[in-house]
């Protein structure tokens, strides 16, 4: 990476010793990235959790330092900035899932701020995307109004929910097989064949990094070890297949009402779905279960007797994608509806700008870049991630003054066009 002045910039792979000894310069970074998010300085175990798990999802982490610090500061082996990229998949539609550029763990130090450390560390980071033939990139954030600015925009979003566990909390239908209770360690295992199910058939489904079947299965906490609270559940179907699982803690009799937290709910079938949560509903001495990553389309709410047995406690922006290689992008994601329309886009990074035109035909698209035509509809580069999946309504954006027509009725086809024959949704936050 080329330097600021007065910072160096340091692209390097995590790395743990032969021995298991965490490297000092991951050391320090995963130090440096827990501070920034305001978590506890990691314990020694829970700093060999972090960085195996780093190592195991094959990220790239940069660290931007100070060769000259003020005395009785950090050292110069701490990094000012943090900032990690690696690679999965996304469902871009109908079980493709095409590769995509993860971000993640992006911090800078209040005191260095304004600097352009970001803007460097992220404009380097997609360059070495789109070097890669890699169309898409994708971050989940903590600040909603930083990324914009780098052609990210929405793509999917959750419900934080709080179920009422009492009387009322009746399935209209009964799902078809069964939950067995089960030792949460069973997970290390089956989690990811059970998410990755779940993976192909879920549109906006970002694969999961290594820690999630860690902390699972109760082996991993925030604070290093084992979480002795976890507990789980495996959904059956009628062959005695696992299709789904829960794993979850209980607040025991510290909160009142008594509240059961999901930690983990993945489900391969909608009768695994709806089976987990009558298992929830039903644990003893329990009043209610709180999940913070259900569907914003939740069948829950629909295969309940009573709907409002299900509170919507927050909405929150999950997934922001930002498009690399519209061509590449937009050929890959499946069509339920014909037409075609021409798409302007404004990219201050470059990678996505043009005019380009969508055919889509039998649930393909062929797209090319239009050099002479003007484009019926223009965006920037973050509202055409926000509609890439379908999770987004381009009539709602344009009303919103993020999509701009320019030929009678391309918004109404553009939304079309676009739009998903399934519900958005994913589970894996990075």
């Amino acid at each position: 990476m080329s330097d600021i002045p007065d910072y160096r910039f340091r692209t390097f792979p995590a790395s743990v010793s032969a021995e298991g000894t965490v490297e000092p310069d991951t050391a320090a970074w995963l130090r440096v990235e827990s501070q920034g998010f305001h978590e506890d300085d990691p314990s020694d175990t829970a700093l060999g959790d972090a960085a195996r798990n780093l190592v195991a999802d094959g990220r790239q982490l940069t660290g931007v330092y100070v060769d000259q610090p003020l005395p009785g500061s950090y050292g110069a082996h701490m990094p000012v900035a943090t900032f990690a990229d690696f690679e999965r998949t996304i469902n871009v539609g109908g079980g493709r899932l095409l590769p995509a550029h993860l971000i993640s763990s992006v911090t800078v130090r209040p005191t260095h701020r304004r600097r352009g450390l970001l803007r460097r560390m992220m404009t380097e980071s997609l360059d070495r995307a789109r070097e890669r033939g890699l169309a898409l990139a994708a971050l989940t954030v903590s600040e909603a109004t930083i990324y914009r600015r780098f052609g990210f925009g929405i793509a999917t979003s959750v419900h934080h929910i709080d179920v009422t566990t009492d009387s009322r909390f009746r399935l209209l239908t009964r799902p078809s097989g069964r939950v067995e209770l089960a030792d949460a360690r069973v997970l290390l295992d089956i989690a990811p064949r059970v998410f990755a199910r779940f993976h192909e058939r879920s549109t906006g489904s970002v694969d999961r990094q290594e820690r999630y079947r860690w902390r699972s299965a109760g082996l991993q906490s925030d604070k290093g070890g084992p979480d002795a609270r976890i507990r789980a559940a495996l959904h059956y179907d009628d062959a005695g297949e696992v299709d789904g699982y829960v794993a979850y803690r209980s607040h025991g009799w510290d909160t009142t009402p008594l509240t059961v937290q999901v930690v983990d709910l993945v489900a391969a079938s909608d009768d695994a779905y709806l089976g987990l949560w009558e298992f929830l509903a039903a644990i003893d001495l329990n009043d209610r279960v709180r999940y913070h990553a259900a569907p914003v389309d939740d069948p829950l709410r629909w295969a309940l007797a009573d709907s409002r047995s299900v509170a919507v406690t927050e909405l929150e922006d999950w997934v922001w994608l930002r498009i690399l290689d519209p061509i590449a992008a937009f050929e890959a994601r499946p069509y339920a509806t014909e037409g075609e329309v021409t798409v302007g886009v404004h990219d201050d990074l470059g990678h996505a700008a043009g005019t380009f035109r969508i055919a889509a035909a039998d649930g393909f698209a062929t797209v090319t870049r239009e050099f002479d035509a003007a484009p019926e509809v223009t965006v920037d580069a973050s509202a055409l991630g926000s509609l890439y999946l379908g999770g987004a309504d381009a009539r709602v954006l344009a009303a919103a003054g993020q999509v701009s027509e320019h030929a009678s009725g391309a918004v109404g086809r553009l939304n079309r066009l676009l739009a998903s024959d399934t519900p958005i949704y994913g589970i894996s936050h990075f």
